[in-house]
């Protein structure tokens, strides 16, 4: 692989910002100092002044493949990663066949193999009848344990108590959860179908993917992962009041963890006025307060990653109606620069985004010599221009389905350049044909 110089560079790593250069060598990160410039490469990037960071590893996206492959498929959707400046993703299970078994998981990570441009990752899939599949799992095999305790997409809701329990029990690795409660949704739904039949308004969605909802099923959850001693992930967390259940203590101390996605970061329910089902996703984005006490706890420790949920549908399937539109929004290509928002308002610093996109989902998920700057360790890097704006209708749209739910925003920032694994993947606006992707290993 050639050696490659990045010059000029202020550098954000563990809770550090420091001009700097970095020289990349056989895919890792082989020296970091204040000029070294005399040491020869292959290939020089002049930073000018912009933000290096640790490349984005999203603990959370669907990619489609296989089954849903009109939608998205691992080559196109983590294309558009890249091009986000996201390096590292894990791929969620609820795919067509489900990925509930060990083949079809290495399946999934053999297509990867040869398609990916970011590094991967992949969650089994809980149901329940696959408790011995589960308690089989090597748990470098995959990122964790994938357990849907409310409907959401596919058929993969756990919903017998006694199979929750065994999950949570005998789980080799971390147990990943989707918390809604299916009863309360349902109940909700026929109240207002009683009084709106068919059509229901798209702003009652947060209503039908109720607080109640999310708050009983993440209390659920939390109350069987202190019972069984489960390493517990809760992910894209939506209101205030779930908040309540998770602590503050430093990463390293916490049995049970929590996500935020982007998307629950920048929109409210006012939203629904002008993006209607495109916003539409489960749980449900909900009001400002809820918004504006997610980002405090991120910034406070309470909540430990922010990841995507990136879930592409055809343009043609969210124009259906309420009830039929298919919930999840394409997300990764402006993920990034969508998060740095917040540091232009002063809510996040850059040393803080980079410690919930890369460093604590490396350490939560015991990532292999990925996530930092550090000499030896693998070159996945973004670099960020906080002053170019993207304007996101004059950008390509990277993803298979064509649209995103920012569309007629401007981005106070941009994504310059993506190196994943040492390869320059991404860079003023080109996405390398080659895919360099690598399956992820885990120190566990």
């Amino acid at each position: 692989m050639a050696t490659i110089l990045i010059t000029n560079a202020l550098t954000i790593n563990e809770g550090t910002a420091i001009h700097q250069d970095l020289r990349i060598r056989d895919g890792r990160i082989d020296a970091i100092g204040g000029d070294l410039s005399g040491r020869g490469a292959d290939r020089v990037v002049d930073a000018g002044g912009r933000v290096l960071l640790p490349g984005m590893i999203d603990d959370q996206v669907h990619f489609r493949e296989p089954g849903l492959t009109h939608k998205g498929d691992i080559g196109s959707e983590s294309r558009a990663a890249v091009a986000g400046g996201i390096t590292t993703y894990m791929e969620m299970p609820n795919t067509a066949p489900a990925t509930t078994t060990i083949d079809r998981l290495e399946e999934k990570h053999r297509i990867a193999g040869q398609t990916s441009y970011a590094n991967y990752s992949f969650y089994l899939g809980g149901a329940n009848d696959n408790i011995e599949i589960i308690k089989q799992l090597d748990p470098k095999q995959a990122c964790g344990v994938k357990v849907f305790m409310g409907a959401s997409t596919g058929n993969m809701l756990v919903d017998d108590p006694v199979a929750l329990e065994q999950i949570f029990t005998h789980s080799p690795t971390i147990v990943a959860t989707h918390c809604e409660d299916s009863p309360t949704i349902d109940e909700n739904t026929g109240r207002f179908q009683a009084i709106h039949g068919e059509d229901i308004p798209i702003a009652l969605h947060p209503a039908i993917r109720s607080e109640a909802a999310c708050y009983q099923s993440t209390a659920l959850a939390v109350e069987l992962a202190g019972r069984c001693n489960t390493r517990l992930h809760v992910l894209h967390l939506s209101t205030a009041r779930e908040l309540g259940l998770l602590s503050s203590l430093p990463l390293e101390k916490k049995r049970i963890t929590a996500e935020v996605c982007v998307h629950h970061l920048f929109f409210s329910g006012t939203d629904y006025r002008d993006k209607g089902n495109l916003i539409k996703c489960n749980p449900a984005i909900k009001t400002e307060e809820d918004r504006r006490q997610l980002l405090a706890a991120l910034e406070k420790g309470t909540i430990d990653v922010v990841g995507t949920d990136h879930a592409p549908h055809t343009l043609a399937e969210k124009q259906q109606p309420y009830l039929k539109a298919p919930s999840g929004l394409p997300l990764v290509q402006h993920a990034l620069v969508s998060l740095l928002e917040h540091v232009h308002t002063g809510a996040l610093t850059l040393e803080q985004v980079a410690e919930k996109t890369a460093h604590s989902p490396a350490k939560l998920f015991d990532v292999r010599e990925r996530g930092y700057l550090r000499e030896g360790y693998w070159a996945d890097l973004v670099l960020v221009d906080l002053e170019h704006p993207t304007v996101v209708d004059d950008q390509p749209v990277h993803y298979r389905c064509g649209w995103t739910p920012f569309a007629g925003h401007t981005f106070r920032s941009s994504v310059a350049a993506t190196f994943v694994s040492g390869h320059l993947a991404y860079h003023d606006g080109r996405i390398d044909p080659d895919p360099a992707g690598q399956r992820l290993e885990f120190d566990r």
